[in-house]
């Protein structure tokens, strides 16, 4: 019972929420506007105020009145977002309570700041990886379904830094809570993450549909989300119920800085009403005629490729100068960092882009160029890593450099999984098996390897057979190497769909 918190009434019991499962499979609060999310988000924070360490995402400075209760540090972001990840670095070492406060700035500064944050949290060293719940108010404004008025580039660096929060801070202690007005505004790959939600009153069809399917609800029951009152939300998840269940949010200690608008009476009419508001008051400077400013030319499409070529990010004085680096150093570097990527066991279920964001992340903290490399490069060397090939092994050798041109030749896609054949025909070891060629390919299903080496065979560019006991070899003809017998599967399925076609 220690880690159970009150969050308030349903149908006259106490609703309780495991806060010790909440840490493992994290939370998404949906609803829209004035439905109680934030009153919500504040009822859960106080009453695990004392339990857990507390990081508040804020956009509109709600929660800045929980420090005078229990003790919150607000930080007032003001742009520096290097500033904000060593900060974040702070409060994981000293196991602080924060509210990062991002009230007056604009959209694309608050999502810069909150990549920042997130991403010193998320990058602290791992004997600081203590338990903290890390709430996000409004993230539909930092992890966007759609592309919005803000550059691609703080868009990328936003939706990133919630995926990982959502789909890997759970190993670092970091329990995403969410909340967005609606579903459809927020991402789905992290959304999905949420094993918990509480689903508040939503009016439009495509969110009560999709709070629906999230809560294993058939589609006619979606109507009764337009019939919550304000405050009460249909609970469901591991640290919540293992049924859909109505619960009707407590009262909170602390209120926020922007309640609610009430009706209250207007003044009396005043006679000089009109000297009021048009008549400058003492001390007031008269104002001049307001200038029209010049509407800027919409530049033209070669126009635009052109400046996003010749783009170059501002320089920063702040940071400090990079040691300069042997290219030689630097590859081994870069070589280092792609193992400790693949070592981690979360990345075979990353798709090439996320990996790259996060190989750019590590070389800027390493205060090494990555941006050097780009996204096609990127998944060359990823799959020259992901074939088992490094400095000083027996595949330093011609066959292996020719291997990687032929690779080159071959779709992205494709690479890795053709590489890790070479690798066995130039060692002659065992023909690989279905799962590792899908590992390499980036996917779990076995059927997909098959297909992708049916597609190789038909381009020439490996020939499947088998010998006498029915065991599979595949042979590489440019390479004039073929791998040792492997199990039978490989060479049966290859001839199955060979057969379908």
């Amino acid at each position: 019972m220690g880690n159970e918190i009150d969050l308030g009434l349903s149908g006259g019991s106490p609703a309780l929420l495991d806060l010790g499962e909440l840490l493992a499979t994290r939370l998404l609060v949906q609803g829209n506007s004035g439905s109680g999310k934030s009153h919500l988000l504040r009822r859960l924070l106080e009453q695990s105020a004392g339990l857990v360490q507390q990081a508040v995402i804020d956009p509109e400075g709600d929660f800045v009145s929980l420090a005078e209760r229990y003790g919150h540090v607000v930080v007032e972001a003001d742009g520096n977002e290097a500033e904000l990840q060593r900060i974040a670095a702070r409060v994981r070492e000293h196991r602080v309570s924060v509210v990062l406060s991002l009230e007056g700035l604009d959209a694309e500064e608050q999502m810069r700041a909150a990549a920042s944050f997130l991403g010193g949290l998320f990058d602290a060293d791992r004997d600081r990886w203590y338990p903290m719940l890390v709430v996000v108010d409004e993230a539909q404004l930092f992890a966007p379904a759609a592309a919005s008025d803000v550059s691609d580039e703080a868009r990328r660096l936003s939706l990133g830094a919630m995926t990982n929060l959502m789909c890997r801070g759970r190993k670092r202690g970091l329990a995403g809570i969410i909340a967005t007005q609606r579903l459809a505004k927020l991402a789905k790959n992290v959304a999905a993450e949420a094993s918990n939600f509480l689903m508040g009153r939503t009016f439009l069809d495509i969110d009560m549909a999709r709070a629906a399917d999230l809560l294993g609800l058939e589609r006619r029951q979606a109507e009764m989300f337009r019939d919550l009152a304000r405050g009460q939300f249909v609970a469901l998840g591991p640290a919540l119920s293992k049924r859909p269940l109505t619960i009707a949010i407590g009262p909170t200690i602390t209120d926020s800085r922007n309640g609610s608008p009430m009706l209250m009476p207007l003044p009396e009419p005043s006679a000089d009403a009109r000297s009021l508001i048009l008549a400058a008051a003492p001390g007031e400077p008269e104002a001049g005629p307001r200038p029209t400013p010049a509407r800027p030319r919409r530049p033209a499409g070669s126009d635009v490729l052109v400046q996003l070529a010749n783009y170059r990010p501002p320089v920063r004085d702040d940071l400090p100068e990079a040691e300069p680096c042997y290219p030689e150093e630097r590859d081994a570097a870069m070589a280092a960092i792609l193992a400790e990527i693949l070592g981690d066991a979360d990345s075979g279920m990353c798709n090439p882009a996320t990996l790259y964001q996060d190989f750019t992340v590590r070389c800027r903290m390493r205060r090494i160029d990555g941006a050097a490399v780009n996204l096609s490069e990127f998944k060359r060397r990823l799959a020259v890593a992901r074939a088992g090939a490094g400095s000083g092994t027996s595949l330093d050798g011609e066959d292996w450099e020719r291997a990687q041109v032929l690779a080159a030749s071959l779709p992205d896609d494709l690479a890795g999984l053709f590489l890790v054949i070479a690798r066995a025909a130039i060692t002659a070891a065992p023909c690989p098996s279905h799962a590792s060629l899908a590992e390499a390919y980036g996917t779990s299903s076995a059927g997909r390897a098959r297909r992708m080496l049916a597609y190789l065979e038909e381009r020439g560019v490996i020939v499947i057979r088998r010998d006498l006991r029915g065991a599979p070899i595949i042979a590489v003809p440019d390479l004039s190497a073929e791998t040792a017998p492997g199990q039978p599967e490989v060479a049966m399925a290859s001839q199955r769909l060979r057969g379908r076609g």
